[in-house]
């Protein structure tokens, strides 16, 4: 594969590769350095992604599991996920409405920064980070049926708290 064959059918990935390396690290650095990473490891195989049918789905494939293997590392031993990183939309018709989202929203936060370190994370990296079982299950070295059993008791704390 020459130079320019590489840079249409890879380079042109960019912004979909930099979007989906941000939603998982949510860390602008951290994303571009995976990218720049990904792009450089992909450069030395260039001779076998000939044999790629749909480089696309190779590429995002690559690019979540250099994500997945940089949450591994200590490097990033941190929890990033957090509802704190998320904004919701204001859907408020009024400053009364907006008022009553905001404390709500406001409730739900501390009510899932009360819950125990664990059922924290794996609720943030299902609900916020949108990540799959597979994926909680590479990052926090649990179980699926742990994670399952994490899930479950956050949702059910979550919502007898906001019945209250």
């Amino acid at each position: 594969m020459t130079a320019e064959d590489f840079k249409q059918n890879y380079f042109s990935l960019h912004p979909k590769l930099y979007r989906i390396a941000f939603a998982i690290l949510k860390n602008a650095e951290e994303a571009e350095d995976i990218i720049q990473e990904a792009y450089c490891k992909l450069w030395d195989i260039r001779e076998k992604l000939v044999e790629i049918k749909i480089p696309e789905a190779y590429c995002v494939t690559f690019v979540k599991h250099l994500c997945m293997d940089f949450l591994r590392s200590p490097k990033a031993a941190r929890n990033d996920y957090s509802i704190d990183d998320y904004d919701f939309p204001d859907n408020s018709m009024n400053a009364g409405n907006d008022i009553e989202s905001n404390e709500a929203i406001d409730n739900i936060k501390s009510i899932i920064k009360s819950l125990p370190e664990k059922q924290q994370r794996v609720l943030n990296l299902r609900g916020f980070a949108d990540c799959s079982l597979e994926e909680i299950e590479t990052i926090t070295g649990e179980s699926a049926v742990n994670i399952r059993v994490l899930l479950s008791r956050a949702r059910n704390t979550l919502k007898m708290k906001l019945k209250c």
